[in-house]
């Protein structure tokens, strides 16, 4: 019993794995086709731009994103150099640095997020097989149903 749901899982992660790198490819290419951003770009714009301040320290944007401390120090001087995001001393205590959205900045995460939202539609609704549907529905049931889990657990451990 237990190998054989091992062995659904892993199969279940695989084509999970597999959705997403095709899925992210081609939101990829999109994105860059419509506004000349990549997929990067874009989360960045995206998370300076729910900042409070549209500002950010830099080890708290790397937190929210999957970037490597080399990655996201390139993806953020590349963005500086295009006038996407400037970079600055931290405000409250001048220790460190954080990104702040530029009026550029938000100006290109404005024009590509409507071509991106229409790109994930179709890509979700046209490119994905039953297979993968019913694949990423149980991951993600399992996934919700672990975090709750945690959560509770946590929210118990703290009464």
């Amino acid at each position: 019993m237990t190998e054989s749901l091992d062995s659904e899982r892993m199969a279940c992660w695989r084509a999970y794995i597999e959705s997403s790198q095709r899925l992210f490819t081609q939101l990829e290419d999109d994105l860059r086709a419509d506004s000349e951003l990549s997929f990067a770009d874009y989360h960045v714009l995206v998370l300076l731009s729910e900042a409070p301040g549209q500002r950010l320290r830099m080890g708290e944007l790397a937190g929210r994103l999957v970037f490597s401390p080399s990655r996201l120090t390139y993806q953020i001087t590349s963005m500086c150099k295009r006038g996407l995001v400037a970079k600055q001393s931290c405000a409250e205590d001048g220790r460190g640095s954080e990104a702040v959205l530029t009026a550029a900045g938000l100006l290109a995460l404005r024009e590509a997020a409507p071509h991106h939202l229409r790109s994930v539609r179709s890509h979700l609704m046209d490119d994905l097989d039953d297979a993968e549907v019913a694949c990423l529905t149980r991951v993600f049931d399992r996934l919700g149903r672990r975090l709750r889990a945690d959560r509770d657990a946590s929210a118990t451990r703290n009464e």
